[in-house]
């Protein structure tokens, strides 16, 4: 028996239209969440009554490992080695950098009021991993291995993100995405994910499946340039 290739994972850029895909797999990843309540005076009872005040988003923590150190060049001349924050890690930072032309969340880009900009919206997919949007709160680098210069290239990342939409806020389709009735078709271009065009025409990453089984997909990391895939309708 053939056994699947092994499905990387990947951070989404969602308003930039990119992606990172890690060089390896988190060993393991945590999701917490907390809902606010407040106590109440209550006189001659044990317990104070709690009043519900709201949710607070959920929070995703994982630790993840780049490691660029190669000992021989492919021309079997020197150290291949490459900088791991220029092959991979720099990458991930810029998803905590500002982009001015990004406006608030849930809001339109533009005018003089959104001069401030913000981060990206991002999501990290891998599999069948519960997926939301949200933005990167907090990261933490740590290098292990440099090479005689002090370039490093073996690092471990340890990356906080944070929920900025509730899954029942999303929208069903894109409207973008053409007339309510008939399939459409996308033409799958250098870097597309299926997660990346599930947001774009439904809105939701979480909805790829619809497209790989549609198009009886067995190797959905692996999508080739110029291939048309079927897009169905959101409510099939």
């Amino acid at each position: 028996m053939q056994s699947s290739p092994l499905a990387l994972a990947t951070i989404v850029d969602h308003d930039h239209g990119s992606s990172v895909e890690c060089m390896f797999n988190p060993k393991e990843y945590t999701f917490s969440k907390q809902n606010s309540w407040t106590a109440k005076e209550s006189k001659g009872t044990n317990i104070a009554r709690l009043e519900f005040g709201s949710g607070q988003p959920t929070t995703l923590q994982m630790q993840l490992f780049f490691d660029t150190y190669t000992n021989i060049k492919s021309n079997g001349q020197g150290s291949g080695s490459k900088d791991v924050r220029k092959a991979y890690t720099e990458k991930i930072w810029n998803m905590m950098k500002v982009d001015p032309a990004l406006g608030p969340l849930g809001g339109r880009g533009g005018g003089a009021k959104h001069k401030k900009g913000r981060p990206p919206v991002v999501s990290f997919q891998w599999g069948a991993v519960w997926s939301f949007k949200a933005v990167i709160t907090n990261i933490r680098e740590r290098f292990t291995l440099f090479l005689p210069d002090g370039t490093p290239v073996r690092s471990t990342l340890d990356v906080t993100f944070q929920q900025v939409q509730d899954k029942d806020d999303y929208p069903a389709t894109n409207p973008t995405s053409g007339g309510v009735g008939g399939e459409r078709v996308w033409r799958v271009c250098e870097g597309d994910t299926l997660a990346w065009i599930a947001y774009k025409e439904y809105g939701d990453p979480n909805l790829w499946r619809l497209v790989a089984e549609a198009n009886r997909l067995t190797r959905v990391r692996q999508l080739t340039p110029g291939l048309l895939l079927e897009i169905p309708n959101a409510t099939e």
